[in-house]
């Protein structure tokens, strides 16, 4: 039996999600804007370049619209020809991975980002979104190696579309939601490596249901972030999902931008980790000063 105050309260928690997932298109990002290069990690900024919109067909016939953030300036061809893709949260959209996505392209690699058209309200379509994911990978390069990021039901459908993908060099999920045991089944099957990223548990990332997902691999690897929110996994977020998810670092204004800048690096690092060496040059600092010697 459900208790009238608790249908009352799972009624309001949905119109708010659906809000959150609406704002993404309303307001503006507070913590960059598209096209705005954020530093890699040896402290290098690439040249402020606009991504290139697209659009490619889902295989359920709604239209995938999506980003691709190409680095001005890259490491190496090889490491130019992997790419990342990268999903977003549940009813969210691509413009709240744009932070991250000029983060990565920043390090000189490629990234698209999409707008999942087969989520729903009341259906998240999280294997759909990964064969969408796989679709968006092949459009852009074809069979070359690919990294599938997502942030919470987009980490869900990122770590389907690697264990469906066999060019996929590995996953990486940013405080992962799992459902009816998708991510659990996927993660038991595959055979790359999955790291993970996770903050404090709370109501938005299911009490922390993701640990069920590490453990079913023998290849996974789950890193804590200490005092970080489902939020703050997002790049930009709003005020909106801070208010749903009650994000435990709100208070400290400071606190939350260093740890939102961390998160973005930490998962550049995990990137980074799942590319072969021969694949990762030299940093155009470094050519260069080969050069001049």
């Amino acid at each position: 039996m459900r208790w009238p105050g608790f249908q009352l309260s799972l009624s309001l928690l949905a119109v708010l999600l659906a809000l959150v997932g609406c704002s993404s298109l309303i307001f503006a990002p507070r913590d960059s804007a598209v096209g705005n290069a954020h530093p890699g990690l040896d402290g290098q900024r690439s040249l402020e370049r606009l991504p290139v919109a697209g659009v490619l067909n889902s295989s359920t016939g709604c239209a995938l619209h999506y980003r691709l953030y190409r680095p001005a300036v890259t490491g190496s061809a090889a490491q130019a020809s992997i790419r990342g893709i990268l999903g977003h949260g549940f009813l969210r959209s691509q413009q709240r991975m744009a932070g991250l996505a000029e983060t990565i392209a920043a390090a000189g690699i490629p990234v698209a980002t999409l707008d999942f058209c087969n989520m729903r309200f009341w259906d998240g379509g999280h294997l759909q979104n990964g064969l969408d994911m796989i679709a968006l990978a092949r459009h852009l390069d074809g069979v070359q190696p690919v990294i599938y990021v997502g942030f919470s039901a987009g980490a869900l459908a990122a770590l389907v579309a690697a264990r469906n993908d066999p060019h996929a060099l590995g996953v990486v999920t940013l405080d992962l939601v799992d459902t009816q045991g998708i991510g659990e089944r996927a993660a038991r099957d595959l055979d790359k490596p999955l790291i993970g990223l996770a903050g404090e548990p709370g109501a938005c990332n299911a009490k922390d249901n993701a640990r069920a997902v590490f453990a079913a691999s023998s290849r996974a690897r789950l890193m804590r972030i200490e005092d970080a929110g489902h939020c703050d996994f997002e790049a930009p977020t709003d005020a909106l999902c801070e208010l749903v998810c009650a994000d435990p670092d709100q208070a400290d204004a400071s606190r939350t931008a260093e740890l939102r800048a961390s998160i973005r690096h930490q998962t550049l690092a995990a990137i980074l980790t799942l590319i072969p060496p021969s694949a990762i040059g030299p940093s155009p600092r470094t050519a260069s000063a080969a050069t001049r010697g």
